[in-house]
């Protein structure tokens, strides 16, 4: 299914002003998006259609983003809009008029939007911000003061502070624009405006104001952490031939260090993290730490593990001692040393009685007793993880392994049925009931339904709150229109009241915001109760017509489409990482490049990934490919996250495993529960939608990858 026929669903039963080829273009921010807005709204003046203020709305402000303020200001200004839809045209007049040099004009839109008392709570917020912006560009510091002074305590943002201490200091307040711009230098260091407040501070201020150890030091932190690493040294610089104390010296070389690792300066780094490590014991263990965290990336295990040891005995009574011991039962358990594992573990229990990680060093120490066959001991480990530890998210597999562990210990099927049974019926949608089904297969036992009912679909009214929403998406204002729905999401105090508006959203083609409303509210009747309608939110089909399509033409189960989409980007089609993965299936641009040579296309622009229809269609040529080389959805599903390359080491390295065991010993922690979560939902879509009604088994042999095949 094209965008063009989503929005279709979106907007059941309206009438469009805009076209949907023009609303795609708007979604996607396609250049062509303006063009077409505007000879739409020619089009319509030329025969007085009644949809001209939605069409002026929308030409108005893509004018307004491509920076052509004037145009937008006479496109806003001559067409009222909608009645539903005037406060967002005063809005974007007012902004039109700003950027047009009309400070005035601008307050005057923005004071409309904020006193008429019809614009909704975010609108009114972001106007607020605005009419202060304008009132103070225009001159009236006094009035834009009391208003920036009302803004900052609703909705406190940089650009509110530094425009708050421009007011005061129009006022004559030196003293609050100092503060609000030290505020501003020391909370934000990144922001653009951050540099002007450092640059009032010490150059413009009179007298000076210097910024010292302290300051220097925490905005460096912030460069470090925030990815600007040559900033950070900069910074650092910026205290000059300053004597500094032996404990600040070694803070200094400490957010020095990591300066130079993140910048690849690494005998730098070791250099003057020497003197990091001669600092103060809380410095010193940081500085222990930084090298320790460094290697455990590498393949040194036998020097990440000393470093490691090192910490648990040198810093036992800082944090980083307890991630010291931890990682050192860590190491030993990818290695293979089972035994050191378990001691390891076991000492960290001990020492670090109040540790957050008590759950996972009972877990992984169990694990390292199943791996020796000691399964007794495993399952003292597990049974004390479940008993101290009862809401760990660890729990299911622990309650999993207790009871394969007495299998594997030789208890027959009459003694570990019921108890496989039993655990179906606590963590029905986990990978672990999918796994206890399949051993009661095993058993020749029939399995228990996970749910006894699959999702049901409720044809609801729309909920009047929701109106406004439609409105704004048939007006092309999609960023507020998902505004619009999240903040009626936030009022939702119930799953009385969640219910109906989940299913709403459903209705409208909104999978992402519904599924967002039942996470929040809906767990319980959906995985405790069972209950259909609450399930439905969870588990849509969304986009059917385009990942039914998409999996005929590519040969791929279109249930592990759903599968894979539900973990990637819970249904939001305009999702996007830090790593630059984009849409629905969450496709880096670097490989739809790639997708696309294969499938002798042209290489699509990023924006075109946010595109339901082209993002599904390659997700699911990639699946297909991931599936002709692995041949199973728990490495197809590995090497979708951790990339094909890793998925056929640990197959090479750990293949000979039960499938169980093989996902427990899956390396990187992400891949092992993105596995879990996908193969589990994957089976769940099956057992719920599959028009055949046959539940496939799940192979519990880990197969040799091909040689060949899908590589990036």
């Amino acid at each position: 299914m094209s965008w063009s026929g989503w929005v279709a669903g979106w907007l059941v039963g309206v009438s469009f002003g805009q076209s949907p080829t023009t609303l795609e273009a708007v979604r996607l921010h396609k250049p062509e998006a303006t063009q077409l807005a505007r000879q739409e709204l020619e089009a319509c003046a030329a025969r007085k259609c009644p949809e001209a203020g939605r069409l002026a709305l929308l030409a108005g402000t893509l004018a307004l983003s491509d920076g052509q303020a004037s145009e937008a200001r006479d496109l806003l200004a001559a067409t009222p809009a909608p009645a539903l839809l005037e406060p967002y045209r005063a809005f974007y007049l007012g902004q039109a008029r700003f950027y047009s040099g009309d400070a005035e004009g601008a307050a005057r839109e923005f004071a409309r939007v904020v006193e008429g008392g019809a614009a909704p709570a975010d609108l009114t917020a972001r106007a607020r911000a605005r009419l202060g912006e304008s009132l103070l560009k225009a001159g009236k510091a006094k009035q834009a003061l009391v208003v920036l002074d009302s803004a900052m305590k609703a909705t406190p943002s940089p650009e509110l502070l530094f425009q708050r201490a421009q007011a005061r200091g129009a006022t004559g307040n030196v003293a609050g624009q100092q503060a609000d711009l030290l505020a501003l230098a020391l909370r934000s260091p990144l922001h653009p405006y951050a540099d002007d407040a450092v640059k009032w501070l010490t150059e413009e201020r009179r007298p000076a104001v210097k910024l010292g150890f302290a300051e220097r030091t925490r905005r460096a932190e912030g460069f470090v952490d925030g990815g600007a690493p040559q900033r950070a040294l900069a910074e650092l610089d910026a205290l000059g031939d300053e004597k500094l104390a032996k404990d600040a010296a070694a803070k200094v070389a400490l957010l020095r260090a990591r300066a130079l690792f993140a910048l690849g300066r690494e005998p730098d780094a070791l250099k003057v993290l020497e003197v990091a490590q001669k600092g103060p014991p809380g410095v010193a263990a940081d500085a222990a730490l930084l090298l320790a965290r460094r290697a455990l990336r590498s393949d040194d295990n036998a020097k990440a593990r000393a470093l490691m040891a090192a910490l648990d005995q040198k810093y036992a009574s800082q944090s980083a001692g307890e991630e010291g011991a931890f990682f050192s039962g860590w190491l030993d358990l990818q290695a293979g040393r089972f035994a050191d594992a378990v001691k390891a573990f076991t000492a960290h229990g001990e020492r670090y009685a109040h540790s957050r990680r008590r759950d996972e060093g009972l877990w992984f120490r169990a694990l390292a007793q199943l791996r020796q066959g000691e399964y007794a001991q495993a399952r003292a480990s597990l049974e004390s993880l479940v008993a101290t530890f009862p809401k760990s998210s660890l729990a299911p597999q622990a309650r999993y392994w207790t009871v394969r562990s007495r299998e594997l210990g030789g208890a027959g099927a009459t003694e570990v049925g019921p108890e496989y049974e039993r655990l179906i019926g606590v963590a029905p949608a986990s990978f672990y009931a999918l796994l206890a089904s399949e051993r009661l297969k095993e058993l020749g036992r029939a399995a228990p339904a996970t749910f006894p009912n699959p999702p049901l679909a409720l044809d609801l009214p729309r909920p009047p709150e929701l109106e406004l929403a439609v409105e704004l998406t048939r007006a092309g204002l999609f960023r507020d229109a998902a505004d619009e729905v999240e903040a009626h999401a936030r009022r939702l105090r119930s799953a009385d009241q969640a219910l109906p508006f989940a299913h709403a959203l459903l209705r409208l083609g909104e999978f992402g915001h519904a599924h967002a409303v039942a996470a929040r509210y809906l767990w319980g009747r959906a995985f405790g109760a069972r209950e259909p309608d609450a399930l439905a939110a969870f588990y849509p089909r969304a986009f059917s017509n385009a990942v039914e399509e998409a999996a005929a033409a590519h040969k791929v189960d279109p249930f592990l489409v759903w599968a894979i989409m539900r973990r990637e980007s819970a249904f939001k089609p305009e999702v996007m990482s830090l790593a630059d993965a984009r849409g629905l299936m969450q496709i880096i641009p670097k490989t739809a490049t790639a997708i696309a040579e294969k499938l002798a296309e042209p290489a699509p622009a990023p924006a075109d990934l946010f595109s339901p229809e082209r993002n599904i269609r390659y997700g699911a040529w990639y699946l297909a490919r991931l599936m002709d080389r692995f041949a199973h959805p728990v490495l197809a599903a590995a090497a979708y996250n951790a990339g094909p390359g890793a998925a056929a080491k640990w197959a090479r390295e750990r293949g000979d495993l039960p499938l169980d065991l093989f996902v427990e010993s899956i390396p990187f922690r992400e891949t092992r529960g993105y596995v879990k979560q996908v193969v589990a939902d994957l089976y769940l879509y099956h057992a719920f939608y599959d028009a055949k009604g046959a539940q496939p088994r799940l192979s519990l042999v880990v197969p040799p990858p091909a040689a060949d095949g899908v590589s990036f």
